[in-house]
């Protein structure tokens, strides 16, 4: 398997080229990339930028595997308003092109919130629409559509998750799974074998079941995470592909968390 930072873990307002001299220090194999509404990666970034980003990683001997985003909770699929879901498809469209630009096999999407305003079945079905539009682009640039298990109160079971996506009838919809996220609720190992060949993508986090809220996540092999269950459970579905830390940076010394994150992947690989 590969190691990844998440561009969000990088200390605040260092550039690509920082970003990719601390990475590959540090010994990660690739760097996530985000895209946001302004910023680094942008929905106006145009695609010799992104072309240029591709070169400065790669000669660095790193790679893009992914593409990161939080649009999708800002501008969710599910929503009613018909404004709010055409720039979420947007969004998702530009990360696509993006990603295809970057050599990323796979696209982080957020596809619904279910809120009092939006109920569950609501969500479930507009957000399929929504992806059932996308999927055929995404095969058109051979990018995955990575749906992923967040707190929107949305595809709550692994057996939902996977039906979700079968439902859809695309080898380019697949399911970006985040270990961390899935312990207030269940067990990542569980989760891992259920969803098999989906997976297309990893996020990894660690989490404290005591705290139990937001508050709870921390940094690899610190929390409650039984990774040599998940790492098993990942060698018998035969993932082999990158692991992307998601976690957040250090007060005080930023870069270290980098350091620290890249060993400890490292020794969570090897179990």
């Amino acid at each position: 398997m590969k190691r990844a930072m998440n561009a969000w873990g990088f200390p605040s307002g260092m550039d690509l080229d920082g970003m990719i001299d601390l990475a590959a220090d540090a010994g990660f194999d690739g760097i996530e990339l985000a895209i946001s509404e302004d910023g680094l990666l942008s929905l106006d970034t145009d695609l010799k930028t992104v072309r240029s980003f591709r070169e400065k990683i790669e000669s660095a001997g790193l790679e893009a595997p992914s593409i990161a985003s939080g649009l999708g909770w800002r501008y969710p699929l599910s929503s009613p308003d018909g404004e709010v879901v055409k720039k979420g498809l947007t969004g998702i469209e530009r990360s696509l092109e993006f990603a295809a630009e970057l050599g990323a096999r796979t696209v982080l999407v957020v596809p619904a919130t279910v809120t009092e305003e939006v109920g569950y079945a609501e969500a479930y079905r507009r957000s399929q629409e929504g992806l059932g539009k996308l999927a055929p682009k995404a095969e058109d640039l051979g990018v995955n559509i990575g749906v992923e298990n967040v707190w929107n109160k949305f595809l709550l079971s692994p057996l939902e998750f996977r039906r979700y996506i079968e439902e859809l009838n695309s080898d380019f919809v697949k399911a970006y799974f985040d270990v961390g996220n899935i312990l207030v609720f269940g067990y990542p190992q569980d989760w891992i074998r259920i969803l098999g060949d989906l997976i297309s993508c990893v996020h990894v986090k660690d989490f404290k079941t005591r705290i139990g809220n937001i508050n709870g996540f921390t940094h690899l092999l610190q929390g409650d995470v039984n990774w040599p269950e998940v790492m098993a459970a990942f060698r018998e579905i035969g993932y082999d592909d990158y692991m992307i830390a998601e976690v957040g940076s250090f007060t005080h010394a930023p870069a270290k968390m980098l350091y620290d994150t890249a060993s400890s992947l490292k020794e969570i690989i090897a179990l």
